[in-house]
């Protein structure tokens, strides 16, 4: 037969309320340690996701000017035959990268995804538009790779819908 167990002498007496304040000290430091590391555990796996599309990023940049070339030969009717396939099967792979294309004739012209190569300006537009686009822009994500190179049309200066005219009476 086993002896039976000894209470410790604080439990129910004057120390017990030290115990307690124990108890939740060791409970609110193991509660602070938990919450740091799922904070470390969440900023490590957003260091990990940065890097990973700075990699993928920095790949899919030397490509850019293959790709360049793909579109020329698509637009003057050279990509045929085994070449076409060759050139849809790396479009493809780099989509599934998350490299997107963009940039069409009509766009609101916007410095943060277009580079202004030429300027005019045109009765045709209400505000700055890119009326050529002369070479694409890519991106990753919301990240700009290469800006779309752009022809930029703004409205006449003293035209009926251009900027700042005043009229006398």
């Amino acid at each position: 037969m086993t002896p039976p167990m000894s209470v410790p002498s604080s439990v129910g007496g004057p120390n017990d309320g030290a115990a307690e304040a124990e108890l939740a000290e060791r409970t609110a430091d193991l509660q602070r340690l938990q919450a740091e590391y799922a904070n470390y555990r969440k900023r490590v796996e957003r260091d990990r996701d940065a890097v990973r599309e700075l990699a993928v990023i920095g790949a899919l940049s030397g490509l850019l000017p293959v790709l360049d070339d793909i579109g020329r030969a698509r637009d003057h009717g050279e990509l045929v035959g085994g070449f076409k396939v060759v050139a849809e099967s790396l479009e493809a792979t780099l989509n599934k990268l998350g490299l997107q294309t963009y940039g069409v004739d009509g766009d609101l012209f916007d410095p943060n995804v277009h580079e202004a190569l030429m300027h005019e300006f045109s009765a045709e537009v209400t505000e700055p538009t890119c009326v050529a686009v002369l070479q694409p822009g890519y991106r990753v994500g919301e990240r700009v790779v290469r800006p779309a190179r752009v022809k930029v049309a703004e409205p006449e200066p003293g035209g009926p819908l251009g900027g700042a005219t005043t009229q006398e009476n």
